[in-house]
């Protein structure tokens, strides 16, 4: 019988939730017309599911199985299947949010747009399961030179890092300055490799030493700790002296930032902000303004970005980076280490399921 990982119902005081994991035996898929069946062999985790935990998540569904990155091989396709002969038994990555086609801007419609794995509209929709249904187009073939648990560590944060670095903040280019806060999450890993494959010169932010000499080892030009008061002022003098400015930063933390970048980024600078760790808000000064610096907000992306995404990492042969993995779907203990890591934030890099 087939498993499935969701989260348990349970009873606790408002502000210390944290839904415990549990495993359940599921019925076994059957494809429909223009649907494959995709037999699970990793599933990665992201910030969002330790959220879904704490109840800090929008529509929380306690059938609706976790995690919403996967990688897989198609097993079956239904009737109907125009991609059966090029898929069938063929690895694939799953695409992580549905409703978004191909619009710059935003979902087409927003009332249509969701992120699958543990929420209401998606139902069977997640990847922490032996086996998932989906439609033929909501899959893209897994880059040849990718294991299973790399592959599955891609899909949402290489979605992320693709749209706030390449489609938002119009300097994925040779040569440009691009300061990559909060090094060691999978979204700033991988904005950090499609940065350096761009050719562009990378700097990060991190708590940790250890994180930024990791990343230095990767190719980032440098580093600085952002816990001290004057790490923009460290920034500065790393910066090369034919471009002493940032012309953009892809941020996932928010709380004061910009009141230190604001002295580092060119007038019209980009700030590319796809998430806020910190606090759900961010400071804006008056110098941000005078200097033009824009804020654009970023999220995950569209069908056409995942597959520009998947393509750019097969070209570039790019592999991301894993910080730790368990065997098993059903070593549950094992996987609440894994969230264990995330509350603390001690990866650096993806944390897998190796089903």
């Amino acid at each position: 019988m087939p498993h499935a990982l969701t989260i348990r119902r349970t009873k606790s005081k408002a502000g210390d939730i944290y839904y415990p994991l549990q495993l359940r035996s599921v019925p076994k898929p059957t494809p429909g017309p223009g649907e494959l069946m995709v037999k699970l062999e990793a599933a990665a985790l992201n910030h969002r599911d330790l959220f879904l935990r704490k109840h800090l998540y929008p529509n929380i569904s306690f059938n609706t199985p976790l995690l919403s990155d996967g990688y897989g091989v198609v097993v079956e396709v239904g009737p109907g299947c125009v991609s059966s002969d090029h898929l069938l038994h063929k690895p694939v990555l799953l695409t992580p949010c549905r409703g978004w086609n191909a619009d710059t801007n935003g979902p087409e419609d927003y009332s249509r747009f969701s992120v699958i794995g543990g929420t209401e509209p998606n139902h069977h929709l997640g990847t922490a399961q032996n086996y998932v249904v989906v439609d033929e187009s909501e899959v893209e073939p897994c880059p040849e030179h990718l294991s299973p648990a790399e592959g599955a560590s891609l899909p949402s944060c290489g979605l992320t890092a693709w749209r706030a670095l390449v489609t938002k903040s119009g300097n994925a280019e040779p040569g440009r300055n691009i300061l990559v806060t909060g090094i060691g999450g999978g979204v700033a890993l991988q904005t950090l490799q499609f940065g350096l494959a761009l050719g562009c010169n990378i700097y990060v932010t991190s708590g940790s030493q250890e994180k930024i000499d990791r990343a230095r080892q990767l190719g980032a030009k440098g580093g600085v700790i952002y816990k001290n008061e004057n790490w923009h002022a460290a920034l500065q003098k790393l910066l090369p002296a034919e471009r002493p400015f940032l012309d953009a930063v892809i941020d996932g933390t928010g709380g004061n930032l910009i009141l230190k970048a604001v002295t580092l980024l060119k007038p019209g600078g980009i700030i590319s902000c796809y998430g806020m760790t910190i606090g759900p808000s961010m400071d804006w000064p008056m110098p941000a303004v005078l200097k033009n610096i824009e804020l654009r907000g970023s999220t995950l992306g569209s069908r056409l970005e995942f597959r520009d995404m998947v393509n750019f990492v097969r070209t570039k042969e790019i592999r991301p980076i894993i910080s730790r993995t368990v065997r098993g779907l059903d070593c549950v203990d094992a996987i609440d280490g894994l969230f264990d890591d995330l509350k603390a934030a001690r990866q650096f890099g993806k944390l897998v399921i190796e089903i």
